[in-house]
């Protein structure tokens, strides 16, 4: 039980850190703006982008981390913004290989986070559990975010004529951040890749197979079956009595062998 609940613990922390990369990566103000692409990210995009896309986020050089790759699916309408992955596709970050194979068996492996900067908050998402957390983001606009660049070339990527230019981003704090972007002229100069320093984590943005097509709003919207936790530790203790109820006792054996409560109860 205690390999179990180790691998629960490891499932949730996968999940804030992938938050965190995000935050780091488009989170306008920095971690204290929370998980979403908009501010910094959405401002490169630009505020009319819509389109749906493979992309690949790869992070490097944070002082005592390891490298991590993580493939997903973006879906992006105006600032608000959808992104599926995988947790079982992550490559480095030390994860065990068991662990993700636990993950998977609990159905803690698929994860949906979906920024709403339009409401201030943020949705993570466990389909496989009908379950999400909801957490509060910035709402900060497109307008209080500038951003003057500079072109540094051109450059064939994928396929696409791109211009590729260095792009600094001014915060609402008055904070500036640097990134070189991957303009691509037949896709409405959508940046098909972006690099950015933050933290002293380099992280890369790649976009491929790109759609201009709009998405449907549903997209963005937290599935009506989905149960609603308050924190992560009660989310990870509703997995952890799923995957246990069918042991002798069912939920209230499952329940014996959890971890002290966290503090709320699931909602619907």
């Amino acid at each position: 039980m205690k390999k179990i609940y180790s691998i629960l613990t490891l499932a949730g922390f996968l999940g804030m850190s992938l938050l965190s990369a995000r935050a780091q990566f488009g989170g306008g103000g920095g971690m204290g703006h929370g998980a979403q692409v908009s501010g910094v990210t959405a401002k490169l995009f630009g505020k009319d982008s819509v389109f749906t896309a493979n992309v690949q986020m790869e992070t490097s050089g944070a002082s005592g981390s390891q490298a991590m790759s993580v493939p997903g699916k973006l879906t992006f309408d105006r600032g608000k913004a959808r992104f599926e992955t995988d947790l079982t596709q992550m490559k480095g970050g030390g994860i065990p290989a068991d662990a993700v194979t636990q993950m998977k068996a609990m159905g803690m492996d698929k994860m949906v986070i979906v920024s709403r900067p339009d409401k201030k908050l943020t949705y993570m998402v466990y389909p496989s559990l009908k379950s999400h957390l909801e957490t509060p983001a910035a709402g900060d606009t497109l307008s209080e975010f500038k951003m003057e660049t500079t072109d540094l070339g051109n450059e064939t990527l994928d396929g696409h004529a791109c211009v590729k230019q260095k792009a600094v981003v001014t915060d609402a704090e008055g904070k500036k951040h640097e990134a070189t972007v991957w303009k691509a002229a037949d896709l409405k100069d959508l940046p098909i890749k972006i690099i950015q320093n933050e933290q002293n984590t380099l992280i890369t943005m790649t976009l491929k197979n790109v759609s201009l097509s709009k998405p449907e709003a549903s997209l963005f919207e937290v599935p009506a079956e989905s149960a609603k936790y308050e924190n992560i530790m009660a989310l990870m203790q509703g997995a952890m009595q799923k995957q246990l109820g069918g042991l002798p006792g069912g939920a209230a054996g499952a329940a014996s062998l959890a971890p002290p409560p966290a503090p709320g109860k699931p909602q619907k």
